[in-house]
């Protein structure tokens, strides 16, 4: 799906990860790994096209899919005056006119993915008051909905309840199985290990980018 070229993430000309060559394959799930300020979030705004490579090239295969993009909790805006409703119903813009707004099919696959997440209940109520966990929630029904074939996560689990992440890490392997390629940004090795066949890991000036389960016996990608 991407193919690396010996590229390197930064930002301006300054470059935060080590040039990296491999090439993520339609259909996989693989965790983004590493010390705090290695360059993972880099590495994946840079992928989603969000930041411009310091050097070397990425190539997409054929063509470049639509992104399902969820960005990390603190970069978004929560006091927004809009219901849960209308932030999950964005996830079918893709496929419905702007200006025609909903269909039934629509409105029952909008009230699927709340239902999926356990969100039915609060459809209704507005963004500034839901909890990280609830907010999180959310985020993952539009993300179900859109259907994306390419689905890109910064960060997804962090600072929300153990239950959720349960939940939500559910929701990612179900996404998995349906043929959607996967490439989160992770902290959790244990969590990594158990559902990610998958890992890149950003090692200072060298990565690792291999099957999880031979991580320790990886070379440098």
């Amino acid at each position: 799906m991407i193919e690396l070229d010996h590229l390197v993430a930064g930002y301006g000309a300054r470059a935060v990860t080590p040039a990296l060559c491999g090439t993520l394959e339609r259909g996989s799930m693989t965790a983004i790994v590493g010390a705090n300020g290695c360059g993972k979030s880099t590495l994946l705004k840079t992928l989603a096209g969000i930041l411009t490579p310091v050097s070397g090239t990425l190539r997409w295969r054929a063509y470049r899919p639509v992104i399902g993009w969820l960005a990390q909790r603190q970069t978004l805006d929560a006091g927004f005056p809009v219901t849960v409703q209308d932030v999950v119903s964005m996830g079918c813009w893709p496929r419905v006119s702007l200006f025609s707004g909903l269909n039934r099919q629509a409105r029952h696959q909008v009230a699927a993915a709340l239902e999926r997440t356990g969100m039915l209940a609060m459809a209704k109520a507005t963004v500034d008051t839901l909890s990280g966990g609830q907010f999180q929630r959310m985020l993952f029904a539009r993300l179900w909905l859109q259907q994306a074939p390419l689905v890109m996560l910064d960060e997804p689990f962090t600072s929300i309840d153990e239950a959720t992440t349960h939940l939500l890490m559910a929701q990612m392997v179900e996404m998995h199985r349906q043929g959607q390629t996967l490439l989160a940004v992770l902290h959790d090795s244990e969590r990594v290990r158990r559902f990610f066949p998958q890992t890149l890991r950003l090692d200072g000036e060298q990565a690792y980018w291999g099957a999880t389960d031979r991580l320790n016996e990886a070379r440098p990608a």
